[in-house]
């Protein structure tokens, strides 16, 4: 395999630099680019197509919850992992929402955002360990099955764990060599049968469930 192209965007040059120290010091991992704004992140990913965009969620012009919509939409085989000091659950939940496939404290450890990187690289996604919790805590007003009922088919648990990791329909077809319309039958049919309403609310049943790397 080739090296991991990595697009850092950060707008705090020093921490930037911190990240590219930690980076450049492992030999499966190349820096492509750098963007000191949203605006720009979406620019340079669109033009380098990095395996991973390190996207800080709070940036100027852009802020790195609508660069990272803007991603999804024009490349969605561009992985994405937020990068916060916040660890609240509605920062979260809204990188979530617009389709970051990873979740990671700045405050976390080099090991930590390393591990999240090559997990999302490999299709997976990864919540921070001091932040999984914060899924089932920000529906605690939901109550959503830690096991799967018996009419849960194998294949419909195949789509929402696919959900869950980042894939699209389209994606998750061509993995699974369905059609985009059976997909869309069988993510519906388990939501349905699991009363899951959202994508979010398929990540929390994913964290209960075990699926994502921080558990």
């Amino acid at each position: 395999m080739g090296k991991l192209r990595i697009l850092i965007a950060e707008d705090h040059e020093t921490v930037r630099e911190g990240l590219k120290l930690i980076l450049q010091s492992q030999s499966d991992v190349e820096i492509v680019g750098e963007a000191a704004d949203g605006t720009a992140a979406v620019e340079s990913a669109k033009r380098l197509l990095p395996d991973v965009v390190l996207m800080d969620v709070s940036m100027p012009r852009t802020s790195g919850l609508r660069a990272t919509k803007l991603l999804r939409e024009c490349c969605p085989e561009v992985k994405i992992l937020a990068l916060t000091r916040h660890n609240d659950g509605a920062y979260l939940q809204e990188m979530l929402r617009a389709g970051a496939s990873g979740y990671v404290l700045k405050q976390s450890s080099s090991s930590e955002l390393l591990r999240a990187i090559r997990e999302i690289a490999s299709g997976n996604s990864y919540l921070d360990p001091a932040l999984s919790g914060k899924v089932v805590e920000a529906f605690a007003g939901r109550t959503i099955k830690k096991t799967a009922p018996a009419n849960v088919s194998n294949r419909e648990l195949e789509v929402l764990k696919a959900i869950a990791w980042g894939y699209s329909n389209k994606e998750i077809a061509a993995r699974l060599k369905l059609s985009v319309k059976t997909v869309e039958a069988h993510k519906a049919n388990s939501m349905k049968k699991l009363d899951l309403r959202s994508r979010i609310d398929i990540v929390r049943y994913a964290v209960l469930q075990g699926w994502l790397g921080s558990n």
